[in-house]
């Protein structure tokens, strides 16, 4: 998902109340701008806790209790959010930010994905080697530091040079010798800079999970609808070393002490109670130009659509016929369905309801705007028609990329094989450094257990077949390179035997031939392997097809930087929130109903009688666990439910996108009453314009999560580390 609007106030002092702002469920905002620009509204609306409660960089706050999860240890960016709720660092987070691992640690004995998992003690808790939490410690304005740097006059190339060597300078010098990780990145289109400070533990473990059946309940056909019954969590925690710093995973690490961590709400929500959503939102689009909506629905998305869903159908297939096949490839399906389905629905969404149409009167009233003075037009008078060449030229070439990226690169095996490209130099070149080819091979030989642990053969060679018969089918035969138009030939256009002979003769297709190799590599034999001759092929291909498509993004930014930083200086007056980009920001609106069509009303809130309501045992989708059912016959709710429901869903007006999973949804009072977990399908458009009377956030009510945990689970013991306020 893509970007948005702020604009910085830090540098500045005026009165707030000569400056107009967006209305307050729209805007993911910066947390240390709260103060200055939304503690007046977010109090009215019903917050109850000081601005210094919320961010503050000399005290404990809201802050310290939400983390950034990633697979790395220095990230640039996170995949989910996750909030701290215990006083030992256990974590809340989506069951779909989770599932990767969750199916990492599954196989057929242990079936974690079909069956849950449930840490009864710290010693069952699972350790998690591509894992990371990130903590932001303060984040500061650099924009002086850089912009007086650059000028208009640069090329696109010598610009980012120049950025990249002050960025360098201004990450070391927060760095304090490496305790810290510190990013600097760009916001309105590169007119300004920030520095995110950020102290990452590595030792994150699995503590908890609920079967698919609660956690993915509704599946592909649920997603990004409502009403919604997906009881969409898992647990974590966070490790640290004994004295509280930073460690990789250790026997002797102990959970981490947080700054914060967040009480959960048994009290309930009402209709037009205050919400407020905390986390790292990955990237909105919002000041994208009707150009871009006109490249994104005409070229890019139905693209993409038609690429993932001939991979999802290949996969699918088998993952019905096969329970092991279905647990290999079960992240991976998920991960490309979401996406598949998502731009489905903002194509859609962006057609109905006309973002194009609001985009060009936005553009209409720039160029007047532009038009009405001499140095303006000297200053601005491109960036359009810049905006707008960018996107003919890459609508001309994104075409044959996609279809080679997607499609040819598709096949697992093909980039597998890419990644033995720097050993086969090393190999042929060992005289003079006979050290590096072993070193790269104990790298390969460990990489080889992580990628065949969810790999199956038969599947990827269909892929490969599929894939390349979609190739051949839509993409002009004179636009084929060179090495297809071979394969086309010698194999009379049939890719199901091309794709035969690659799997029969390649090393790529087991660990076993892998680490047959790599006990006795030979640089002719790699070289002459078919998957190996065939990645190479392809990246080749694939590079020089990215030739014009760079050059018509190089031209298109340029005219983004100058279109948006316009936009600022013709209403100077309006406060602006960045588009999001994977820094922590905070959204505030309220729980709230919506009407999605004529005569159509969708309440705030779903119930477990309707997950029941849903049940079919023949639709893997909509199964429903024996333990639950029988809870609910006799509303077993404990004292999770209310006046005999129990709720598992609502909605709320905030201002999210993707990486917002799992982000916590936080009452008044700064205690927790949901998870966030998806958009409604209705404002599937909301990445590039916000849609105020149709767009909700979906969430799972925190006292569901509970139920699950205590009555469905039984695991009481993390039911008693929580500060739970009735």
């Amino acid at each position: 998902m893509k970007k948005l609007t702020m604009f910085l106030i830090g540098v500045f002092t005026f009165s707030l109340q000569s400056f107009s702002f967006t209305p307050p469920d729209e805007g993911m905002w910066l947390p240390m701008f709260v103060d200055r620009l939304n503690y007046v509204d977010m109090h009215e609306m019903g917050l109850q806790l000081s601005a210094d409660e919320i961010y503050s960089i000399n005290n404990s706050s809201l802050k310290d209790a939400i983390i950034g999860l990633a697979t790395s240890g220095t990230p640039n960016g996170y995949f989910c959010t996750g909030e701290i709720v215990s006083d030992k660092s256990l974590v809340f987070t989506n069951h779909h930010c989770g599932f990767d691992i969750i199916q990492q640690h599954s196989s057929i004995e242990h079936d974690y994905l079909n069956d849950g998992f449930w840490a009864r003690s710290l010693e069952e808790e699972l350790p998690n080697e591509a894992l990371t939490a990130s903590f932001l410690i303060n984040m500061d304005n650099v924009t002086d530091s850089i912009i007086p740097f650059l000028s208009d006059t640069m090329t696109s190339s010598d610009r980012r040079s120049t950025i990249n060597v002050i960025r360098d300078r201004l990450t070391n010098a927060a760095e304090e010798d490496g305790k810290y990780h510190v990013v600097v990145k760009s916001f309105y289109e590169g007119n300004e800079y920030y520095r995110f400070v950020y102290e990452v533990y590595e030792d994150v473990r699995l503590v908890g999970a609920p079967p698919s059946s609660i956690g993915k309940f509704g599946g592909d056909t649920d997603n990004w609808m409502w009403p919604r019954h997906t009881g969409d969590f898992s647990i974590f925690r966070v490790y640290a070393a004994p004295d509280g710093s930073p460690a990789k995973y250790s026997e002797d690490n102990v959970p981490l002490k947080p700054k914060h961590h967040l009480p959960i709400s048994l009290k309930g929500i009402q209709k037009d109670d205050f919400a407020m959503i905390w986390g790292y939102p990955g990237g909105t689009n919002r000041y994208m130009t009707s150009y871009g909506v006109e490249y994104n629905n005409n070229d890019f998305g139905p693209l993409l659509v038609d690429l993932l869903g001939k991979k999802l159908e290949i996969m699918k297939e088998d993952m019905d016929a096969d329970r092991a096949v279905k647990i290999k490839y079960a992240s991976t399906y998920a991960r490309l369905a979401n996406g598949w389905k998502y731009y489905i629905g903002q194509i859609k969404g962006v057609k109905k309801l006309k973002v194009a149409d609001q985009k060009r009167a936005t553009e209409e009233k720039f160029t007047k705007w532009v038009d009405a003075d001499e140095s303006r037009k000297e200053m601005y008078g491109k960036a359009l028609p810049d905006i707008e060449a960018g996107y003919k030229q890459m609508a001309a070439s994104i075409g044959p990329m996609m279809y080679m990226n997607f499609g040819l690169m598709g096949p697992d095996i093909v980039n597998y094989a890419q990644e033995f490209a720097q050993y086969e130099q090393q190999l042929s070149e060992v005289k003079d450094n006979p050290e590096a080819p072993e070193e790269t091979a104990k790298s390969l030989l460990e990489s080889a257990k992580e990628h065949f642990k969810d790999y199956n053969a038969p599947t990827d060679q269909k892929i490969l077949a599929g894939m390349y018969q979609m190739y051949a089918d839509d993409v002009p035969a004179d636009q084929h390179p060179e090495f297809f138009k071979a394969i086309t030939k010698s194999y009379k256009g049939d890719y199901n035997a091309f794709a035969a002979e690659i799997f029969e003769k390649s090393i790529f297709t087991s660990e076993a031939k892998v680490k047959a190799f790599l006990d006795k590599p030979s640089a002719k034999k790699l070289a002459k392997d078919p998957a190996y001759i065939l990645s190479g092929d392809v990246m080749m291909a694939f590079m020089g097809s990215m030739g014009n498509y760079r050059a018509a993004q190089g031209a298109r930014n340029t005219g983004d930087r100058l279109f948006v930083k316009g936009l600022r200086e013709m209403d100077p007056d309006l406060v602006r929130y960045p588009d999001a980009n994977s820094t922590m920001r905070l959204s505030y609106g309220s729980v709230q109903d919506y009407f999605p069509a004529d005569a159509i009303h969708y309440d705030f809130t779903t119930h477990l009688s309707g997950l029941i309501d849903k049940e079919d045992p023949n639709n893997n989708e909509f199964i429903v666990p024996e333990k639950l059912k029988e809870l609910y016959n006799n509303k077993d709710y404990g004292r999770y439910g209310t006046d005999g429901k129990l709720i598992v869903g609502f909605l709320t007006t905030n201002d999210i996108t993707g990486g917002n999973s799992g982000s916590p949804v936080i009452n008044g009072n700064g205690e927790l009453i949901g998870l966030a977990f998806d958009g409604n399908w209705e404002a599937m458009s909301g990445d590039i314009a916000f849609a105020r009377e149709l767009q909700r956030t979906i969430c799972v009510d925190a006292r569901y999560v509970l139920f699950v945990i205590d009555k469905f689970a039984g695991a009481t013991n993390l039911i008693d580390e929580l500060t739970i306020v009735e």
